[in-house]
């Protein structure tokens, strides 16, 4: 199956898929909100609703946008590996967590976003030039 199509017809067909979801699969994070369905031959993390969905979508693509000049992408836009997507997972919500609370150990994404939500209440308020800094010092991948 082409892993394009493959990849629409997912988030046409599951609106709810976790943007977190490499991260929880890795066990770097982990969420109450999230819950694991089976399609084809695959497992999927999925979160139990959709306005939880939507805050943490919003929040990945401000991750990505803001990790861009980190991991060399020059369009948000563009696809990037595997590993460029767990620094901006597994690192970016490391990092607003030791920026927040001084402390990388994510153990709930849900409660990390309202803290977040809480503390920046605009998006263009979280210091995120702290927060790429404090993911390159708690995730180094596979690597590092």
């Amino acid at each position: 199956m082409d892993e394009s199509a493959y990849r629409q017809t997912l988030e046409a067909t599951h609106p709810l898929l976790c943007p977190f979801g490499k991260a929880l699969f890795s066990g770097c994070v982990a969420c109450t909100q999230a819950g694991r369905m089976n399609l084809a031959e695959r497992e999927l993390i999925v979160c139990r609703a959709t306005d939880l969905q939507v805050r943490c979508a919003n929040m990945h693509d401000a991750l990505r946008h803001n990790f861009g000049f980190a991991i060399h992408m020059l369009h948000d836009d563009a696809p990037i590996p595997h590993g460029q997507e767990m620094r901006i997972q597994c690192g970016g919500l490391r990092g607003l967590q030791d920026v927040l609370r001084d402390d990388a150990e994510v153990t709930d994404v849900d409660e990390l976003m309202r803290a977040v939500m809480q503390r920046w209440p605009e998006e263009g308020s979280i210091p995120f030039s702290a927060v790429v800094h404090a993911a390159h010092l708690h995730y180094k991948g596979r690597h590092g």
